[in-house]
């Protein structure tokens, strides 16, 4: 997993120019009331001793691990946890995780103004949303860019004046080369790897503290709340329990990640900033070396 990491100035980073803007402004996609999320206040007490840690994409694999691991954390109590949902958080998550959630809308924003209101200012965010299958980004290209491309989640976090946040951005191999170095020019081959490229140069420029992890292929166990997307263990074993052949790539190097592993590093970042670390630029392996 490559790491990308800035505080308070740009990281070292060659990125190819992103598909423009008026191509997948957020202006463009239509909103229907029936979309549009329904706002319930949940069960909080603040804490003004206790930092902040809100998961945008609770509700998604990582995230569903990432808040189980915060959740069971030694020493938790120390932090407050919130998450955001789509459309309906699972009630099996709410009764296994019981924080704070919150509906949101990240394709123009919406939800972000009840979150401050309720959750008050994050200290560290970690985006876990995406849309995420190659197929589903090649179907509704405009889709994919205004929700991959955080624009609504970096204003948002930019507009705070009380303190300083970390966001912790998840993004992808699918736009490079195999074994790739980080002056290297992107090679996006579809419009995932696009969105994601196009995200990291959103970010870049308008974000002042910021990590970028850049997993491969995700696997491990199954969540608290089943999803829905195929995950690759799950799917593997599916196919040879039933004995089916099965067209797999050959022209990829792809280097798969244990889900815990990229949680640990989530969970690392989090704690050297919220104890007031200063965030450098570091690569994989020294990052590694130092867990």
């Amino acid at each position: 997993m490559n790491i990308l990491l800035s505080y308070s100035s740009g990281p070292l980073i060659t990125i190819v120019p992103p598909i423009p803007e008026s191509q997948y402004s957020q202006s463009q996609i239509p909103q229907s009331e029936s979309f549009r999320p329904r706002f319930r206040k949940p069960t909080y007490s603040s804490n003004m001793n206790k930092k902040r840690i809100l998961v945008v994409g609770g509700t998604g694999y990582l995230g569903q691990h990432l808040l189980q691991s915060f959740a069971n954390l030694q020493g938790s109590s120390s932090y407050d946890l919130a998450f955001t949902y789509c459309s309906t958080p699972p009630s099996d998550l709410l009764h296994a995780l019981p924080q704070s959630h919150f509906p949101l809308d990240l394709r123009i924003g919406d939800g972000f103004d009840f979150i401050t209101d309720t959750f008050g200012q994050p200290d560290v965010v970690v985006n876990c949303a995406a849309l995420s299958v190659p197929r589903a980004c090649e179907a509704d290209p405009l889709a994919a860019m205004c929700i991959n491309v955080p624009k609504s989640l970096v204003s948002w976090i930019s507009s705070f004046k009380e303190k300083e946040t970390l966001l912790i951005h998840l993004s992808t191999d699918q736009g490079t080369k195999s074994y790739y170095k980080e002056e290297d020019k992107t090679l996006p081959v579809n419009i995932y790897g696009r969105s994601k490229v196009a995200a990291e140069e959103f970010i870049n420029s308008h974000c002042s503290n910021f990590a970028i992890l850049r997993s491969s292929i995700i696997y491990g166990p199954q969540t608290v709340s089943p999803v829905l997307k195929s995950l690759p263990i799950q799917w593997i074993d599916d196919i040879l329990s039933k004995g089916n052949n099965v067209d797999f790539f050959f022209d990829e190097f792809r280097s798969p990640v244990f889900v815990n592993d990229v949680v640990r590093v989530i969970i690392a970042l989090t704690k050297k900033w919220v104890i007031g670390e200063k965030l450098v630029f570091i690569d994989s392996y020294a990052l590694e070396e130092s867990l």
